[in-house]
This record gives structure tokens, C-alpha cells and sequence, in this order.
């Protein structure tokens, strides 16, 4: 992680079939084409990856998540559960589509903990939307059950985790749909991008149409089509797409390179005896693009943290205090500022984002560390780097 590190002739290839017809748009022109159809080939070679039914690319994985929600039926004044630790894009994408956020607990998957779910839940809930992070994946199945029983809508964020399963079904298709981000820094990267898969044919017109001004892309005339609903501009770009088909086509080895470095580093760092491990409910199914530890307490997760700085040990982030990903620090989300009024500054009784306790979570973060694991690391660079990992626990 992240694909870029790779790139080849492979995505060469693929972006300069594009631009050898001067066809960038992802619907029509046929006869230009001389064949190409890059964003169609990458929806159905995701749809054979994960297994789904159906598939749609759109602009980034917010997007994703925004048409997903939308096209399950979530809106205004909705209830959407969610977890504290996430990448702002999935809160922003909630408050984008007119729904209201609200956080539940995490565990020790770092994902939304399934037995303190139905605390959170009212009258006003209508969708869960567990994230898989850093690669992972959440109790899955404990969630859909809780999701089930209180006829809750279920969609997934796997923004994070292309590639990743959960007892061999991938993650993103245990809900109604499950939304993926290719952006700059993910395993698979189109630049700029996101897909959305789902089993539901409905949902999939829903989907397509919405990301497309409502366009029912029926017929070659584009100027003819129909408009069965209002929609938004959510669409991507053939070249966006042709450097992600090229990088979906080397996921398989990516994340084996990835499994094999992240298990040089758990090894080693399995000796030490303060240090407890992330739980991952099927290792089987990591996508390993993270190692998350576990220190005793605050402190001593914050002194590890500035020693490995230090050591030069890049790419190791203290969650707790991380402005994108932890609560903690959402500033503009927990004083609800915004360019453009928000609807939820029209709903009454809705939540108080600073005065927001969730003990369970704080005392999880607080103690976490991840490590990035990158795919171009040689087997010597790996090596010393764990050395310097293990100096600083001496």
C-alpha cells in the first residue's frame, strides 16, 4: 500500500489507449472508442473480484458512500450510525445527503463493537455504516445480524479494505451495498475514484442513474435518455479508470506482498511483551496494510509513538491524535461548521457532537499505534527497520 508504489507498463498501457481515441468521457462516443471501455471493464472485473452482482465507479469514495446511502433510501433526518474512528469522509458523506451522524463504540477490531450497537439505536435510525479499517475488517456478521433484527439498513465503508473477506465472502457485500475509495494512497489507486457493489438490481439502477444526473441510460442517444429521478454529477473518467483497471489486475499480488511484510514485523514484534495485537476476526481475510499494536496505557503508547519518530520510523500513526481520523480532533464537525448551512442545523434535538462520550473507544485509541506497511520495502530495509522498532522498547 499504496498502489502507486507500482506502477508500470501496465497502467502506461491502459491510459494511452484512452488518449489514443481522445475519448475521456465513460458513456458513448461508440464509434471512437476502437474498442475501449476502461470504466466498463473495471466494474466488471471488480463484480469477478468480490463476487457482487453488480458494480458502478464514481469519483472518489465519498461519492460512493453519498450515492450508495441515497440509492438505499437514506435521507433527511435519517439516523446513520457510524464510528468515531474512520476517515472524515465517512461523517462528511452522511451530513452531505441530509442524514445525521451518530457515533456508537469501537472495539478491538477497531471497527464498530456489535454488542454496544443497539445501544445507540432509536426511531430515527435507519442505516448502519460499519467502516473496515486500515484494511481490516469489522465483526461483520454479528453487525448484520443486529442490523437484521431491528430491520436496519446495512452498507458497508470498505473504503480501506479492496480485496479484503470475511470467511471468504469479500467486504463490502455483506450489507445492501459496500462502497470502495481508489484514491491517491490506497492498495488500488485510480488518482481520483470509487465503486459501490451490490447484489440488488434496483439498487444498481439506482446507483448508475444517480451518479449520472438520473440518467436511465437506456438507448444511444444520449440527449434522449430519461430522467426518472434528480441526480448529481458523481461520474469518472476513462482515465481515471484505465490506471485502476490496470492496478485491480495486481491486487492479488499486492496484498501478498503486504501479508508477507506485515508477518515479519508481527513476528518480531511478538517477543515483545507490552505489546498486544489488533483482533482480526479471520486473519485469512487482512488485506494487512496496517500492523495496529496495543500499548498498556496512554502514556506509554504516546512515549513509543515520539520514539519511533525519532528513530525514523515513518509511517506510524498515533490515532488519538490524528485530525482525519479520530473524533477527537474533528473540530469543524463537533462545532458543525460549514461552508453552506447544513440541514441538520434544522433538526431539532439533534445530537451535541461536544459533548459526544464514548469511554470504550478513547481508552482503545489512546492506546493504539499502526504501522503502514508499504509493498516496495526489500526484505534488508524490513529488517532494519524492525531492529529500530525493537530499540525502542528497550
Amino acid at each position: 500500500m499504496p498502489g502507486f508504489e507500482i506502477f508500470g507498463e501496465e497502467e502506461k498501457k491502459e491510459v494511452l489507449d484512452v488518449l489514443e481515441t481522445g475519448v475521456l468521457f465513460r458513456y458513448g462516443f461508440d464509434n471512437a472508442r476502437n474498442g475501449h471501455w476502461k470504466t466498463k471493464s473495471f466494474e466488471k472485473e471488480l463484480c469477478y473480484i468480490t463476487g457482487a452482482g453488480f458494480s458502478h465507479l464514481c469519483s472518489s469514495g465519498t461519492a460512493a458512500l453519498c450515492v450508495a446511502m441515497v440509492s438505499c433510501g437514506i435521507g433527511a433526518g435519517d439516523e446513520v450510525i457510524v464510528p468515531p474512528f474512520t476517515f472524515v469522509a465517512t461523517l462528511e458523506s452522511v451530513l452531505n445527503i441530509g442524514a445525521i451522524p451518530v457515533f456508537a463504540e469501537i472495539d478491538d477490531t477497531l471497527c464498530l463493537d456489535p454488542e454496544k450497537l443497539e445501544d445507540f439505536i432509536t426511531e430515527k435510525t435507519k442505516a448502519v455504516l460499519p467502516v473496515h479499517m486500515c484494511g481490516s475488517m469489522a465483526k461483520i456478521d454479528r453487525i448484520k445480524e443486529v442490523c437484521d433484527k431491528n430491520n436496519i439498513v446495512l452498507i458497508e465503508d470498505a473504503c480501506q479494505s479492496i480485496g479484503g473477506t470475511f470467511h471468504g465472502t469479500a467486504l463490502g457485500r455483506f450489507g445492501k451495498a459496500g462502497c470502495y475509495s481508489f484514491d491517491a494512497v490506497k492498495t488500488v489507486t485510480c488518482g481520483e475514484g470509487g465503486g459501490i457493489i451490490t447484489d440488488e438490481k434496483k439498487i444498481y439502477d439506482n446507483i448508475h442513474m444517480y451518479a449520472d444526473h438520473g440518467h436511465d441510460h437506456i438507448g444511444n442517444d444520449r440527449g434522449l435518455e430519461n430522467h426518472p429521478f434528480l441526480g448529481m454529477n458523481y461520474r469518472i473518467s476513462e482515465l481515471n479508470a484505465a490506471v485502476g483497471l490496470a492496478q485491480l489486475r495486481k491486487l492479488p499480488e499486492m496484498i501478498k506482498i503486504q501479508k508477507r511484510n506485515k508477518k515479519m514485523f508481527k513476528d518480531a514484534l511478538k517477543e515483545i511483551y507490552e505489546v498486544s495485537f489488533r483482533n482480526i476476526p479471520d486473519e485469512d481475510g487482512d488485506t494487512a496494510t496496517f500492523l495496529s499494536i496495543f500499548l498498556h496505557d496512554e502514556k506509554r503508547a504516546r512515549d513509543i509513538a515520539g520514539k519511533l519518530a525519532k528513530a525514523g520510523v515513518t509511517g506510524c500513526p498515533y490515532w488519538y491524535d490524528n485530525k482525519w481520523h479520530y473524533i477527537k480532533k474533528w473540530d469543524h464537525l463537533i462545532n458543525l461548521s460549514a461552508l453552506a448551512k447544513l440541514p441538520i442545523h434544522k433538526y431539532e434535538n439533534h445530537p451535541d457532537y461536544r459533548n459526544i462520550k464514548l469511554p470504550q473507544s478513547d481508552n482503545i485509541m489512546k492506546r493504539t499505534i499502526s504501522m503502514q506497511i508499504m509493498l516496495n520495502w526489500t526484505e534488508s530495509e524490513i529488517e532494519e527497520r524492525i531492529d529500530k522498532i525493537i530499540g525502542v522498547f528497550k
